[in-house]
């Protein structure tokens, strides 16, 4: 069945792509949930002149994504953390430590929903990769410290 995203679902694709899938993924879960629709002809042409008119934003925005991405490829951000003696975290290093600290260090903002963390979770000090995913072309590794937090 084809059908055209609304927005975007992971391991599937992007917002107005039209992609395949098996029916019952479809009626069942993609078009109930208000990520996808069935991709009529009317549809189709609709979408057509959408991603044309579209076309002179989505390259600004790739613009600007190149831009970030130039900023950010080998940076490395250093991540206060509570720690035990042994370098065992109180808690452990996500997303929104990692935005804030980027934010903080180098006055870079991300959203947080873009950065993944490449481990499982992040629970003894030690360098790590997080990988910022700031278009669907542009996705950079960002090097991880996390230290012990310093009482001040």
């Amino acid at each position: 069945m084809e059908i055209i995203l609304k927005q975007d679902v992971a391991n599937l694709g992007y917002a107005d792509d039209l992609v395949k899938v098996k029916d019952g993924y479809a009626r069942n879960y993609l078009i109930p949930q208000g990520y996808a629709e069935l991709a009529t002809p009317a549809k189709k042409k609709m979408l057509a002149e959408t991603i044309k008119q579209r076309a002179f934003k989505a390259e600004k925005i790739r613009k600007e994504a190149e831009f970030m991405a130039g900023k950010i490829e080998g940076l490395e951000v250093n991540i206060p953390a509570k720690a035990s003696e042994n370098g065992t975290l109180f808690g452990s290093v996500n997303n929104i430590m990692v935005a804030e600290a980027l934010k903080a260090q180098h006055d870079i903002d991300i959203d947080r929903h873009k950065i993944t963390i490449n481990e499982d979770r992040i629970k003894e000090l030690g360098q790590y990769t997080a990988q910022v995913n700031l278009h669907r072309d542009f996705k950079v590794e960002l090097k991880l410290n996390v230290v012990p937090e310093t009482a001040e």
